[in-house]
């Protein structure tokens, strides 16, 4: 018996090769400053095993390196492939279906159904090509139910979605619906239907450019095609009446697909494991160098990366007006009132109603944020749902099982405050920014640097030196000079500086007998 519908499009999955996939977008130094730890802060956003080393350490191994990197693309080309889940190049035409639960606990206090079907609104424009023909918002009792609807208001339904001229999808706008509801509604309206973890996994499909991102949104497809063999196992069991083994085989079909999914899935883990020690050693390196890292998050669309370009000057950043712009993780560096240079973390946004599936799946995305010295929440305050936003945005906060000070010590951003006349914070400590007009940036600068330097346990200097030593130009490269009196009679001079403990440390043995004050 030659390979069923699904097993076929994972052998093609195997065999295509996928474009090839970019590389982790790496942040472009800052204009030149007065500041002599901008090489080092280049050095420490470099990622690993670009450069760098020793010349002569590199050649060595040259020709074994390139062996097993090739094989390391080989293996990731196989997993890369084409997604045989896409709905496919072409225009869609969406209708969208919003079943509004008129009680109980899967209605949701915070929202009403028209902002919940504007938000899915703006999910099907986010995708190329797919536009939406037509919008419903339909009650119900209960959503999880075979037809979702009443029969009554099914059978309306049906009717409106028959008469809508050139549709080719109906967008369900619920979680997640079983591959049985699914079938049993193509089957009543002719056309294909998805669910939000459908719609919202294609959008990251789309959006995904580097290598990380794409096994990411590899492993979240995986329940999806789980989902899907069980039910043509089904089919297939009703038709041949009853499981059938494959060429002498002794397993099935469902227990010979289920072991190449089951083998796809380890692939992708050990595939992202590798990519997550290697964002490790970059995290060392960060570290080494005691450059802080500020990680940006918040509801998707709500301003992130317009924020992190406000702060930073980097002219290469350019924020997109749509929902999960942002996939990679990516670090942009700058600097502080003070001049200490810190390091932005800019970061996946949130959703409602995100599958936990979903959420499981960038978890390795989202590991990085645990390794921060601070949290910025920035929300869009001008949403109609800017409270429920910022309702999911702790939500997975607190599952990701933050360090409890992180938690604490989170920087809330009211960003967007140009859109709102004479606008003040009701929350205490809330900062009100427009990232886009530059509203409220120096404020926020002043209160990063002052919970990075109680975070981190930098210190605040003033030393007296000998202009003739080599203290000052240390102090340069080793710390972030702040301010420089020279007393040219006496040939010294007091700097102020912000050091952190290790360099304060080796500061003390090979200067022994300079003065220091702690402000």
């Amino acid at each position: 018996m030659g390979p069923g519908r699904l097993s076929w499009s994972l052998l093609l999955r195997c065999r295509r090769a996928a474009a090839a996939a970019l590389d982790a977008p790496r942040c472009r130094p800052l204009p030149a400053r007065p500041l002599s730890a901008a090489a080092p802060l280049r050095a420490a956003l470099r990622p690993p095993g670009t450069g760098g080393g020793a010349p002569g350490n590199g050649a060595a191994g040259a020709g074994g390196d390139e062996e097993a990197e090739e094989e390391n693309e080989a293996a990731l080309e196989e997993l890369l492939g084409p997604s045989p889940l896409a709905p496919g190049p072409g225009a869609q035409r969406i209708a969208i279906v919003h079943p509004a639960v008129k009680w109980g606990p899967q209605k949701s206090p915070l929202s009403t159904a028209e902002l919940q079907i504007a938000e899915a609104v703006a999910l099907v424009d986010t995708l190329q090509n797919w536009t939406v023909l037509d919008k419903t918002i339909l009650r119900t009792k209960n959503p999880s139910k075979k037809f979702v609807f009443g029969k009554g208001n099914f059978q309306v339904l049906t009717e409106k979605i028959k008469k809508l001229p050139h549709l080719t999808a109906v967008f369900l706008n619920v979680e997640r619906i079983s591959s049985q509801t699914k079938k049993e509604l193509e089957s009543a309206w002719g056309v294909q239907v998805f669910d939000r973890y459908t719609v919202v996994l294609h959008i990251f499909r789309c959006n995904a450019r580097t290598k990380e991102a794409k096994l990411q949104v590899a492993l979240a497809e995986i329940p999806l095609l789980r989902s899907n063999l069980k039910n043509e196992a089904s089919q297939r069991d009703q038709q041949r009446g009853g499981s059938r083994y494959i060429m002498g085989s002794g397993e099935t079909f469902l227990e010979t697909q289920n072991r190449v999914l089951k083998e796809r899935e380890l692939k992708i883990r050990n595939a992202l494991e590798k990519l997550r020690r290697k964002r490790a050693l970059l995290r060392t390196q960060r570290k080494k160098c005691e450059f802080p890292m500020v990680s940006v998050m918040g509801y998707t669309n709500c301003g992130k990366t317009t924020l992190i370009k406000a702060l930073t000057g980097e002219a290469g950043l350019q924020p997109r007006d749509q929902l999960f712009a942002t996939l990679d993780i990516t670090a942009h560096a700058g600097y502080l009132p003070s001049h200490m240079a810190v390091i932005y973390v800019d970061t996946i946004g949130f959703l409602t109603d995100l599958p936990h599936n979903l959420i499981e799946s960038f978890s390795a995305t989202l590991e990085e944020v645990a390794y921060s010295d601070l949290i910025v929440h920035v929300r869009d305050i001008n949403h109609p749902e800017t409270t429920l936003q910022k309702a999911t945005v702790l939500s997975v906060l607190r599952n990701l099982n933050l360090p409890t000070h992180l938690l604490d010590s989170m920087i809330e951003v009211h960003n967007k405050v140009d859109l709102i006349e004479r606008y003040k914070p009701a929350e205490e400590n809330a900062l009100a920014v427009s990232a886009l007009h530059g509203h409220g940036l120096e404020e926020l600068k002043q209160e990063i640097e002052k919970k990075i330097l109680t975070a981190t346990g930098k210190k605040i200097l003033t030393v007296n030196i000998n202009l003739e030593g080599p203290q000052l130009s240390w102090l340069y490269k080793e710390a972030t000079v702040q301010e420089v009196e020279v007393m040219p009679e006496e040939g010294t001079a007091r700097v102020k500086v912000i050091i952190g403990n290790s360099a304060f440390g080796r500061y003390k043995n090979l200067f022994p007998s300079s003065k220091i004050f702690i402000s």
